[in-house]
């Protein structure tokens, strides 16, 4: 596995030599061929589960689009863009303290300030961000994946990555489309040797996410892995960008830990209360154990099945040998789904940003393409539909956490 050298079916054209801080090449030169159609089948797709949501809102009698930005974890972000930290808290049944510290400032903050140049509401600048995000992350799946295995594989990774059961969760007012476009291109600069982007996009990614420190330990342990072996022969931007990576995710978890008087401890803290600590996968064992003596709902259910098939289809990708970044960033997210206690029904959208896990079932989706054209457009006309109606009954149906 490498991590800035990569195969790629077409001639590359020769590289110039990059300055000081290079915007990345796809940037300057254009959008590589196929991404225009791409793009327009994960925005088609996607569309059509945001109508799905609104039309499921309208049979039930509820406002059209109040699910889309109002939702669990919305209304946290919304009330911080509005009022700031330390304005809110919630005490739980169990007498535990939720504040609203245990949400990364990011997405408030970009909400805070679109709402403060254009004349839109928290909740429209909610969803604006994260519609746009969610393109811009679309564009980088098909650049990495175009880089890597060329316009059929890129089209059809991108092609799955819409319809995954919980994509409707990248076109809500959640941070799951921000912080995928920020991982996802700070990977397509590792894959092209731009440290000093890939440091600063894994330290705004590290500000959007807790799970922002899978990106940095994948730009960190690439670069590390780049330097042994140039046996050190490496630029002082590949340094630099390792540590820059981290600096989002340690910074803010430092200032709650000054905020609630325990520096190095005080944000695990309150992480706590809201049952989100890593406890080495004994609350995921207890829930699976429940779950198959007990039964459940079909949301816990659905969210079982796409857990287990992340871990299969991160065996596939190590079979792969893509490079190593996309393994180390995909490989901690599946750990953190498996390693972390809270809401079963919520560990599917933290897979959302792993897009490198779909490169087995998009390169055989290809493969299936070529010999059986009926036979993928019937697979793919399934995943869609599954996807629309799954995504409209868990966002405005179903009562269980997103």
């Amino acid at each position: 596995m490498s991590t800035s050298s990569v195969p790629r079916p077409e001639p590359a054209a020769p590289s110039r030599p990059a300055g000081r801080f290079d915007l990345p090449r796809i940037v300057r030169r254009g959008i590589p061929e196929g991404a225009v159609p791409a793009l327009a089948l994960f925005a088609g797709v996607r569309l059509a589960g945001i109508l799905a949501v609104i039309l499921t809102n309208a049979l039930r009698g509820h406002p059209l689009v109040r699910t889309l930005a109002h939702s669990w974890d919305s209304r946290w972000y919304l009330h911080i863009a509005a009022q700031g930290y330390g304005h809110k808290m919630w005490i739980t049944p169990q007498g535990a303290v939720q504040t609203d510290w245990a949400f990364f400032p990011l997405y408030p903050a970009l909400i805070r300030a679109l709402t403060t140049v254009l004349p839109l509401t928290p909740g429209q600048a909610a969803l604006l961000i994260a519609w746009l995000a969610a393109g811009v992350a679309a564009y980088g799946v098909y650049v990495i994946g175009h880089l890597l295995y060329g316009r059929g594989v890129a089209t059809a990774l991108v092609g799955l990555w819409a319809v995954l059961p919980h994509a409707v969760e990248l076109t809500i007012a959640y941070t799951e489309s921000l912080f995928a476009a920020l991982a996802i291109w700070a990977l397509y600069c590792v894959l092209k040797g731009r440290w000093l982007w890939a440091g600063s996009l894994a330290a705004f990614a590290g500000l959007a996410r807790p799970s922002g420190f899978a990106v940095a330990g994948a730009v960190a342990l690439a670069a590390g892995y780049e330097a042994w072996r140039r046996r050190g022969r490496v630029s002082w931007r590949l340094w630099a960008g390792a540590v820059l990576a981290p600096l989002g995710f340690l910074g803010y978890v430092l200032w709650v830990g000054t905020q609630v008087g325990n520096l190095f401890g005080g944000y695990f803290k309150v992480q706590s209360a809201w049952d989100s600590r890593f406890d080495f996968g004994v609350g995921a064992a207890r829930f699976v154990k429940a779950l198959l003596l007990h039964g459940g709902g079909v949301v816990y259910t659905v969210a079982l099945l796409v857990v287990a098939t992340g871990v299969l289809l991160l065996a596939l990708l190590c079979l792969d040998r893509p490079p190593l970044v996309l393994v180390v960033f995909s490989g901690v997210l599946i750990l953190l789904v498996l390693g972390g206690s809270g809401s079963f029904s919520s560990k599917p959208r933290f897979l959302l940003p792993a897009f490198p896990l779909l490169i087995p079932m998009a390169r055989a989706l290809v493969r299936t393409w070529r010999v059986r054209p009926g036979q993928a457009v019937l697979v793919y006309g399934a995943l869609t539909l599954v996807s629309l109606f799954f995504g409209a009954y868990v966002t405005a149906v179903a009562h269980s956490p997103l």
